[in-house]
């Protein structure tokens, strides 16, 4: 299935600090638009779990003193399945088949679209979105989130950072490290990374909020990001 890209769509747009309508109105517009236009094109859409993650493993923290990693890493795979079942009804008449919650699973793909969430503690959606992007022939995973580019280090805490255009997965992961840590903000899943540099994957992180840009990746013209490979 070379006609197949994935897209890691992360819940800092789908729900940054609720469901943000007007964005996935708007997404769903362009999605259609393009999948019009290029027949043979299908994806598969990986959710994040963004504000109610967030929202959730607060409350959790809040409650209890001994916190669990594995805990805190279920409660945000449920939003991402939140946000998975979300964007499967948006798709609904050109996603035919179920949230697809285990990558390694039987999975039917019958329509254009197909939704995916997160699977199981230990690494976040992202890896899930190169586990797929490795099961159906994809050679990139667009990673959609609400940052433009990878910098050199957190521009929050280094006024020295610099956005990249282009990087190569050893110095990513050097940036990123490699462990997951639940909650953690980082452009690309650490697990993910390593999984998508032992596949010889390419990532191109953007802003999905740009759709212009989302659907300048999608039709491989210039784009505003960042290409990890």
């Amino acid at each position: 299935m070379n006609n197949v890209t994935v897209l890691s769509v992360g819940g800092s747009i789908i729900s940054p600090e609720g469901v943000d309508t007007a964005f996935i109105g708007q997404f769903r517009q362009a999605i259609m638009g393009y999948l019009e236009e290029n027949q043979e094109a299908r994806l598969i859409l990986v959710t994040g779990g963004g504000y109610p993650a967030r929202l959730y493993q607060n409350g959790y923290k809040a409650v209890c003193t001994d916190v669990s990693d594995y805990e805190l890493d279920m409660i945000g795979i449920a939003a991402t399945r939140l946000n998975g079942a979300l964007m499967k009804a948006v798709f609904a008449d050109v996603c035919c088949d179920e949230v697809v919650t285990d990558p390694s699973a039987d999975i039917a793909f019958s329509g254009r679209i197909l939704v995916a969430a997160g699977w199981k503690p230990g690494f976040s959606s992202d890896t899930d979105a190169v586990y797929l992007a490795k099961r159906f022939g994809a050679k990139r995973v667009i990673n959609l989130s609400n940052i433009k580019k990878v910098y050199t280090a957190d521009p929050a805490v280094d006024p020295e950072a610099t956005a990249l255009d282009t990087i190569s997965w050893d110095d990513f992961r050097s940036i990123v490290g490699d462990t997951w840590t639940p909650g953690k903000n980082l452009p690309f899943d650490p697990i993910a990374s390593r999984e998508a540099q032992e596949g010889g994957l390419s990532v191109i992180c953007a802003d999905g909020r740009n759709l212009e840009n989302t659907l300048n990746i999608l039709n491989s013209n210039e784009f505003i990001g960042t290409l990890i490979s």
